[in-house]
């Protein structure tokens, strides 16, 4: 089985790069209120399909109307809830992503995507500042089979790597290499292959299903969802500094997950490999399973996603060979028509070695029209700011809080082309032993152009 699968998404990626570079895909959680479509019968059971998690509109409409439409929402069932990357899953009120889609026989075809066009200027002494251009295209095909289990192929593609190996700058962020050094300060560039993958789903009555999903390249069930597919993150430019805790494992080179899924709960394992990917970003590189985790989301309702997940990952950092991690996970996520939000904390232990913590909260608030207001608050101990072991504060913890908030507006350019225009400040807590190497209050911001097909 698992060989099927790595053929099928390994496929599946080769017959859809293609055509998902020749289209203009710039989107990635866009729409600051999804679109409405009338749904005059539930949606099926599966939390998988684009139905759901790239394009079903909100359950609850806590003002009576679609935001920013003016019509009456159809009172209707609560939906399964939203896919998130991988196999993770959202609130349904989410609304997942939604792109251009296409019938290709007995084939829903999905092309989404984004080009981000920003400038920042990192402040401090550590700080830098740099134009750059993240981008991101998704291609997805869905069947469904007369038994009424649903295949799924899907390929996520980025030009990042264009952008070298250090990346863009990201005061307080650390985590992987370029050029044989470690990156502090800095966020890296994705890979060009984020995603390659297969999941089909089998209905084992009572709406509720069990699914089998991998690839050569995907996100085993550890944490919650990525960054970049959480609709409280979708104006933040910069990668969270802690996204090392949370969700550094969305791109993972081999991948299978086993899970049971019902509405209220899913249940899943995964066997992955653990090592983070090296900074050759063209390749795909040799997969292997060798790390493990577990998840148990719950979805009590259309606005709520609850998730607690653990692994055991094999020498996941360069920087540290021969040290296992064990990272455990929590998170929470409320989605309305308007407001999007977010807490969540992880705990990684190196074996052998020390545990570093993390927290992390979010939000997006769309009050009216196009007008976004955002923002994130991070705190988190870390202890690779100063890696050269020669350092007076080499390996030392030390706990930075991180704040930042912004505006954006989103503009529709035709039905399925948005462009969002906006920026961000940030500000930082810190311990005064590091003001000589930061400052004594370093100040960033970012401003951003963001031109997005689909949601």
């Amino acid at each position: 089985m698992l060989k099927t699968i790595l053929l099928a998404a390994s496929t599946a990626g080769a017959l859809m790069a293609f055509p998902a570079a020749a289209q203009d895909h710039s989107g990635h959680q866009g729409h600051d209120t999804p679109s409405p479509a009338p749904t005059p019968t539930p949606a099926p059971a599966q939390d998988h399909s684009m139905h759901q998690g790239h394009g079903t509109p909100p359950a609850e409409d806590p003002t009576g109307e679609e935001a920013g439409i003016g019509h009456p929402t159809p009172t209707r069932l609560t939906p399964p809830p939203a896919s998130g990357s991988g196999t993770s899953r959202l609130p349904a009120a989410e609304g997942g992503m939604t792109g251009l889609h296409l019938n290709a026989g007995s084939w829903m075809v999905m092309a989404h995507g984004y080009a981000w066009a920003s400038y920042t200027d990192q402040g401090g002494p550590r700080g830098d500042d740099m134009a750059f251009l993240q981008t991101m295209a998704m291609l997805t095909g869905e069947r469904e089979f007369a038994d009424g289990a649903r295949l799924r192929l899907q390929t996520m593609m980025s030009l990042e790597p264009a952008m070298g190996a250090p990346g863009y700058p990201n005061l307080f962020a650390t985590g992987e290499t370029a050029n044989g050094f470690p990156l502090v300060d800095r966020q890296h560039p994705h890979d060009l292959f984020m995603e390659l993958s297969a999941r089909i789903d089998v209905p084992v009555g009572d709406g509720n299903t069990v699914f089998l999903y991998g690839g050569p390249v995907g996100e085993p069930a550890l944490g919650p969802s990525a960054f970049m597919h959480r609709r409280s993150a979708r104006y933040l430019v910069q990668a969270p500094i802690t996204h090392h805790w949370f969700d550094s494992t969305h791109i993972t080179y081999g991948v299978v997950t086993a899970g049971f899924s019902t509405r209220l709960f899913q249940i899943e394992a995964s066997a992955f490999r653990g090592r983070e990917p090296d900074e050759r970003r063209w390749n795909i590189e040799t997969p292997s399973l060798d790390s493990w985790s577990v998840r148990a989301t719950f979805n009590p309702s259309a606005n709520w996603s609850m998730q607690v997940s653990h692994g055991r990952l094999k020498e996941p950092e360069a920087m540290h060979p021969g040290q296992d991690e064990a990272r455990t996970t929590a998170s929470v996520h409320y989605a309305d028509r308007r407001l999007s939000a977010g807490l969540a904390f992880s705990a990684k232990k190196r074996l052998p070695g020390g545990t570093l913590t993390a927290w992390l909260a979010e939000a997006n608030w769309n009050p009216a029209g196009g007008h976004n207001l955002f923002g994130r608050l991070e705190n988190v101990g870390n202890d690779e700011l100063f890696p050269d072991h020669g350092h007076p504060l080499h390996d030392r913890e030390y706990r930075v809080t991180r704040f930042e908030a912004g505006y954006a507006h989103r503009l529709r350019l035709t039905e399925n082309v948005n462009l969002a225009l906006g920026g961000s400040v940030a500000t930082y807590a810190k311990p005064a032993a590091l003001d000589p190497y930061y400052g004594r209050s370093p100040f960033s911001y970012t401003l951003f152009a963001r031109f997005s097909l689909g949601d």
